[in-house]
């Protein structure tokens, strides 16, 4: 269940542990490789803030009604990270604070009665305004996982870990016509959830089981699946998340 203040009150905690962690850093280390292949933490950083900012005009599009697209083209997305990835530390930290301010008002300016506004993100994606602050609160916690300055999956709140299960096994993969039907069991024997293609001719569910934070790392793509039980077959290969 989605709650729009809880989740704009833990933006504003996980953006905080997250310039925490990147103002410790040096010149060197911002110009290193990240955990995503091709991408320098510059890159990262990058990423972030101008996706704080891809938000705040989806948040403006719900509050007026005016469609405001997220970036004016996938092109322009890419070229403005790579522009800003070489950025100094300073200027990083810098934009990193003044988008998240951004993103904090328009967050605060949403009225309630707007957030059940439909509005269109990357790929066609269709999504009520008010998950948008748990949407963030999603590209804040796993990027800054992506990182790799030492805060990882490991670390993530638990509340977030299960609650963005959740998302990628009622929202993300479910009816995905690449993934195959999976039953995920957290824990060895706890929560279960169902995910993946449905309906006849699906075929058989596969069941996956570990700690909640192994298939959080799995699912999104950050690990490869160890720590995982899979009993029947192979672990399967699933999509990249886009």
């Amino acid at each position: 269940m989605t709650d729009y203040a809880r989740d704009a009150a833990a933006v504003r905690g996980a953006t905080d542990r997250l310039l925490s962690g990147v103002s410790r850093l040096d010149e060197t280390a911002v110009r290193e490789p990240s955990l995503l292949p091709g991408w320098t933490r510059g890159h990262v950083l990058a990423h972030l803030a101008r996706n704080a900012d891809a938000l705040v005009n989806l948040l403006t599009w719900a509050r007026t009604g005016v469609p405001t697209p997220m970036y004016p083209s996938e092109d322009a997305r890419d070229r403005d990270i790579e522009e800003a990835a070489a950025r100094p530390l300073p200027v990083h930290l810098d934009d990193l604070r003044t988008s998240a301010f951004r993103f904090y008002s328009a967050a605060a300016a949403l009225p309630a009665a707007r957030r059940s506004y439909e509005v269109t993100m990357r790929r066609g994606v269709i999504e009520p305004a008010g998950r948008l602050p748990f949407r963030r609160l999603v590209e804040v916690e796993l990027h800054h996982v992506d990182l790799g300055i030492g805060y990882t999956l490991a670390d993530l709140p638990a509340e977030f870990v299960e609650r963005e299960l959740d998302f990628l096994a009622e929202v993300k993969f479910a009816g995905h016509p690449e993934v195959p039907p999976l039953r995920l069991v957290s824990g060895w024997g706890g929560r279960v959830r169902w995910t993946g293609r449905a309906g006849e001719g699906a075929g058989p569910a596969v069941t996956v089981e570990g700690s909640p934070t192994a298939l959080l790392g799995w699912l999104t793509g950050r690990t490869d699946g160890s720590g995982l039980s899979c009993p029947d077959t192979p672990l399967p290969t699933l999509p990249p998340l886009g």
